[in-house]
């Protein structure tokens, strides 16, 4: 089992003990805001088992279906997340709504405000070590849910807080006033982890700095090549896939030719982690011809 396995398994776990534990509280002392969070983590729990499948496909190599690889699944698994994270959100407005409408009675808070603390510090540790991770892996599934449960640090804290408040204050508005409050933070982090995980299902271009790396690599080997244009790049999961055309005086040879492009693929390859480039080799035309220096990218 790999790290991205074990910490895919590592959020199913703990979002299957903190859903169950959230449940059972919310219901025994009637506390919207604790179902909330329930519902927030059971939202979580499919969300993690999600990211355990995309970080187990996306790992497979290339194959005839796929040639270029199974990277996008990690892509996928972000954006179903972000959408599940939606519905939670529509989920405890609608029911604190109900609660503001209706009442409700709530008992002794203490198990509430226990439950809620010890979510918030396992929740920050589990959303530390998954976002380590997946910084490291460059795991697009990994980072989501990471976020997702660090989203859920702010909201368990949040409602711990208003527990608290209840208890010294015995005004019970506060419960569902504090579950909408939440649900605020989670459309939030929904809308954010949408963006980073949806933009490359569209071939999205590498951020600034990589893209300014791959040119920063050309420009060393400028005396090398005429120009190079039509560069192009894009994410697939943690994949990075950069192509363009390099323009070779005719006096380099077809072997010398090749020898160059691999020196550049290889020193681009090792700077930006599971990239895989493609160059075009054009012969110059008597248009090139003494010209030198960068074309544009």
């Amino acid at each position: 089992m790999d790290v991205k396995t074990k910490a895919a398994w590592l959020s199913v776990l703990s979002n299957a003990v903190l859903m169950s534990g959230k449940f059972i509280v919310g219901f025994m002392i009637g506390s919207i805001s604790v179902i909330s969070e329930a519902i927030h983590s059971a939202n979580d729990l499919l969300a993690s088992f999600i990211a355990l499948f995309a970080v187990q496909r996306s790992s497979k190599p290339p194959d005839k279906e796929h040639p270029y690889g199974h990277g996008k699944i990690e892509n996928i698994s972000g954006t179903i997340e972000a959408l599940l994270i939606f519905v939670a959100a529509l989920m405890i407005v609608k029911e604190a709504v109900e609660k503001i409408l209706h009442g409700g009675e709530m008992m002794d808070t203490t198990w509430g405000i226990v439950v809620m603390g010890v979510s918030a510090g396992v929740n920050f540790l589990v959303s530390g070590y998954l976002l380590k991770v997946g910084r490291e892996t460059d795991s697009v599934a990994l980072e989501a849910d990471g976020m997702h449960l660090k989203t859920d640090v702010l909201t368990s804290a949040g409602v711990f807080i208003g527990l608290i408040l209840i208890k010294i204050t015995g005004i019970k508005i506060i419960d569902p006033i504090a579950a909408m409050l939440v649900a605020v933070l989670i459309f939030k982090a929904a809308y954010d982890l949408t963006k980073k995980a949806f933009m490359p299902l569209i071939d999205t271009a590498l951020d600034d700095d990589k893209l300014l790396a791959v040119q920063s690599i050309l420009s060393e080997h400028s005396h090398d090549f005429i120009e190079y244009h039509e560069l192009r790049t894009r994410k697939a999961g943690r994949d990075s896939h950069i192509d363009l055309h390099l323009v070779i005086s005719p006096d380099k040879s077809v072997q010398e030719a090749h020898e160059l492009c691999d020196v550049i693929e290889e020193k681009i390859e090792s700077c930006i982690s599971h990239s895989h480039v493609l160059i075009h080799v054009e012969p110059a035309t008597p248009d090139y011809i003494g010209k030198s220096g960068l074309g544009n990218a």
